[in-house]
């Protein structure tokens, strides 16, 4: 049998909280979903303004990185996105009922080596969606980081 870490309410609102407070900074309204590692939201926030269309995006980003283990952007990257013509996975955007996101704004929540949910964004454009999801995983690690657990924080995660 594993032990497994769960999220819970109180980590999701510190990511929530680090990745809007960067989409103040630099000036976009962010969509933010939190999903556990089974792409079930935990928390999911529209800022005052943002597009009403912001919240389904962002969760489907987060479900997409959770339950595939990558930053959903990771499916485009040339030459080797599995999500590109021509590729093995070409066509999985249309997978769980259209809710599969190969774009720009999901990440895995990578605690201590292992996924333990996602982050998904909606509302800027890639660089502004790349930059709030890593300070939304960085005020995780910086929130963990004291009770002993590490927290993967960057743009391009892959397990």
């Amino acid at each position: 049998m594993k032990s497994a870490l769960k999220l819970e309410t109180r980590e999701a609102r510190a990511m929530v909280a680090g990745a809007t407070a960067k989409a103040l900074e630099i000036g976009v309204r962010q969509s933010v979903c939190i999903v556990d590692e089974g792409g079930v939201p935990i928390l999911l926030e529209r800022m005052d303004g943002a597009r009403i269309t912001g919240p389904q995006i962002a969760w489907n980003k987060a479900f997409t990185a959770a339950g595939h283990k990558r930053s959903t952007h990771l499916f485009n990257t040339p030459p080797n996105g599995p999500a590109l013509p021509g590729n093995e996975a070409f066509g999985i955007q249309w997978s769980f009922e259209g809710r599969f996101a190969v774009f720009v704004g999901g990440f895995p929540i990578v605690l201590n080596g292992e996924v333990v949910g996602g982050i998904g964004l909606s509302g800027g454009n890639g660089e502004q969606d790349i930059a709030c999801g890593v300070a939304g995983l960085q005020a995780l690690a910086e929130l963990l980081g004291p009770e002993g657990h590490v927290v993967q924080v960057a743009a391009d995660l892959k397990l």
